[in-house]
């Protein structure tokens, strides 16, 4: 049984139902019950039942506050009662898609050599552990007990560590984010993901709750928990090595990868899964000197913006009494103007973070724990800008967005006065184009410099920036006002570079046994979808044999 739900088997049907309105103050049974009524089922008839998704309505500024779920349920199957049509008809209920497994009939014993142990990484690793592979998995950063030193020091006056930071290390980026989850990708594999998670200590409603967070301070409890089960599959880990490259041989079958070449030496194996995050810019360039193609992508630019948690939990619930219940209020928002813009990794009572690996440049992001304490609300506010727009911008190539992220990186570093600090305008000054006055509040660490970030930005973020801040402000009032404080600069939500792979094999084009995955590859967009193609990738590369054959590397 996966989180309640057993898959459909002879003589049952699994089915959704969706759009069940469900009170602040009522039970989840009562949901339940209704949902069986719907069905035209008895209560004792359903085998198993789970709730696949729970959002808040808040719409009409919290005037009617309540949740909105959908509910999957096992019941007897049979001939469809008039009633079971019209609901399917009207799309209020659908079959339940049936919960995938992470292992699948590998080849035992291949040697299988994991890079990176974020998200993308650490499923990879477990999905090849649960087929029977041998697994190694290479992390350039420290096991998350040593991590959170390195990350400590920084933000005491150290130099950053180029391979410990809120980056690259034990997690990935998402341990010092704050672990959300509802950038739901609906794949059959998610079920299996959210059981893994629960069973190293999350919260069992990231399971249905559509906007699911973990927290920081859970996740750095949970990451030791998922190592030990990794460790017990037999998952090596070797921390603080550094990927320097490969050794191939020319085959049949495209390029074949002999070996990982490490700082720690050479690892010989069988297949190569690439789960390298969204900023690894020193393995993009080995990677391209050892001939793997790789294409430029459209990739987010922007700026966080930050607001008193009141002001957003307001805005978004009214006077509603019952919203305590709800706790801090977040939001997704999205500005359909000429440029379009939206929020992104919203953190309600959290706090804005340097997401640094470079010295010298200015980067960030937002995270919150468990519990959303911080009295601040900040987002990323981004738009997306395409290889073309990169291009105008004067960078070309595979790793134009890489040269433009660090060009706009130091320029907001040196406008912060070389410091860490991060330049900041209130959101009614960046629409009047004029620098802000007085003291600037915010949760940013290393604090804010006034500055023109209207000026520091490409012409073409700051129109999709201003025309967003006009919609939002209907959406949220006070979102544009001075109470809204924009702190800059956000390159990193998501990678500009894809390494091209077939769809099919999840093969790298050009090589027999190189599967790239995840954001680093191009084809994830946070926690969930990274795991999720991370095991889809180490699948694909067990489930048939990638031994070499016997050769000189090269």
């Amino acid at each position: 049984m996966a989180n309640g739900v057993e898959q459909q088997g002879r003589g049952w049907a699994a089915w959704r139902i969706s759009g069940l309105r469900q009170e602040l103050d009522e039970g989840d049974g009562d949901v339940l019950l209704r949902a069986a009524r719907a069905l035209g089922v008895e209560p004792g008839a359903v085998r198993s039942q789970r709730f696949a998704r729970r959002s808040i309505d808040a719409r009409g500024r919290g005037r009617d506050l309540h949740f909105v779920c959908q509910v999957d349920l096992v019941v007897p199957d049979g001939p469809r009662a008039p009633r079971l049509r019209r609901l399917i008809r009207s799309g209020k209920v659908s079959p339940a898609p049936a919960p995938e497994q992470l292992a699948v009939e590998g080849t035992p014993g291949a040697r299988l050599v994991v890079v990176g142990a974020g998200p993308g990484g650490l499923f990879a690793a477990l999905a090849g552990a649960l087929s029977g592979a041998d697994v190694t998995l290479v992390e350039r950063g420290e096991a998350i007990e040593r991590r959170g030193g390195k990350v400590v020091a920084f933000h005491r006056g150290a130099d950053p560590d180029p391979d410990n930071n809120l980056l690259f290390g034990d997690g990935g980026a998402g341990t010092y984010s704050d672990g959300k989850l509802y950038t739901r990708v609906s794949d059959s594999l998610e079920t299996a993901v959210i059981d893994e998670l629960v069973r190293a200590g999350a919260p069992a409603d990231i399971a249905f709750d559509a906007r699911a967070h973990i927290g920081t301070d859970v996740l750095h409890r949970m990451l030791p928990r998922l190592r030990g089960r990794l460790e017990e599959l037999g998952v090596r880990f070797s921390y603080g090595v550094r990927a320097t490259g490969v050794a191939t041989v020319d085959g049949a079958d495209g390029r074949t990868v002999r070996a990982l070449l490490t700082t720690a030496g050479a690892i010989e194996l069988d297949a190569l899964v690439l789960c390298i995050g969204h900023s690894a810019r020193d393995t993009w360039d080995w990677l391209a000197e050892a001939g793997v193609a790789m294409e430029a992508k459209p990739f987010q630019v922007g700026v966080r913006i930050e607001h008193p948690q009141e002001l957003i939990t307001r805005g978004r619930y009214g006077a509603d009494p019952r919203r305590d219940v709800l706790g801090p209020a977040s939001y997704n928002l999205q500005s359909r103007a000429d440029v379009p813009a939206h929020s992104f990794c919203m953190c309600p009572g959290g706090r804005i973070v340097a997401s640094v690996s470079e010295s010298g440049g200015l980067c960030t992001n937002g995270m919150s724990n468990s519990r959303h304490s911080s009295r601040w609300a900040n987002a990323a506010l981004v738009t997306t800008l395409d290889p073309a727009a990169v291009e105008a911008l004067g960078h070309r190539g595979p790793l134009a967005g890489v040269g433009l992220q660090r060009e706009l990186e130091r320029r907001f570093f040196d406008a912060g006065g070389g410091t860490y600090a991060a330049p900041a305008q209130r959101a009614s000054d960046f629409l009047q184009g004029r620098r802000s006055t007085g003291e600037l509040r915010t949760s940013y660490g290393f604090g804010a410099t006034a500055a023109r970030v209207d000026s520091l930005l490409p012409e073409r973020v700051r129109e999709a920036i201003f025309g967003a801040l006009g919609r939002f402000e209907r959406a949220i009032p006070g979102f544009a006002g001075e109470e809204g404080l924009l702190v800059g600069i956000e390159t990193r939500s998501s990678g500009p570079v894809r390494l091209p792979r077939d769809r099919g094999s999840f093969r790298a084009e050009g090589f027999s046994n190189l599967f790239p995955a995840g954001e680093g590859a191009g084809y994830a967009g946070g926690i969930m979808s990274a795991a999720i193609d991370g095991a889809r990738a180490a699948r694909a590369a067990v489930a048939s044999d990638h031994r070499s054959e016997t050769g000189p590397a090269r």
